[in-house]
């Protein structure tokens, strides 16, 4: 199953560090059967996409209690065997949970597929995003407006080879 890591820069440059997604358990994003009842498709590439945005908002969450980190957000995508990323039932139909899973392990690094980061372009629009957080969970239409602006940036497609440079850690 694949499954997208959402995480910041800094967050990235630990998981280089220690050459693992981890510890577990990880919060994660996949095709689940509420994500394709919500999505109503069938095009897998579709329903990973919106795996995708939806680790992207949680990259974003975690952003807002990282006030130092670069604004821009970061997803690892990751293929991990079906049983262990588990979707919570109770969860299911939650908006604020489609798609999520835990990750019952850590896993290595080595096994990312790919890394999407934010260019550095969108750094203002999620700085402001991360800021607006908590005023659009509260109900304030003008600042999910500005959440929602994070979103057309789209993320940017890195291979794993990639990571030390993203992270500043690269020749």
């Amino acid at each position: 199953m694949r499954v997208y890591v959402p995480l910041s820069l800094p967050r990235l440059a630990q998981a280089y560090q220690a050459g693992e997604l981890g510890p577990a358990p990880l919060t994660a994003f996949a095709v689940t059967p509420a994500l394709r009842e919500w999505y109503l498709s069938d095009d897998i590439e579709e329903l990973e996409y919106a795996a995708l945005n939806r680790a992207g908002l949680a990259s974003l969450r975690m952003l807002a209690g990282e006030p130092d980190a670069a604004r821009r957000r970061v997803v690892v995508a990751v293929d991990v065997p079906d049983r262990a990323a588990v979707a919570d039932p109770d969860r299911g139909l939650d908006p604020a949970s489609l798609g999520e899973v835990s990750v019952r392990e850590a896993v290595p690094l080595a096994k990312a597929a790919a890394v999407h980061v934010d260019a550095d372009d969108a750094e203002a629009d999620v700085a402001a995003a991360a800021d607006a957080l908590g005023a659009a969970d509260h109900g304030d239409d003008d600042a999910q407006f500005v959440v929602d602006g994070a979103e057309d940036h789209e993320l940017l497609w890195f291979a794993t080879q990639e990571i030390p440079n993203l992270v500043g850690q690269g020749d």
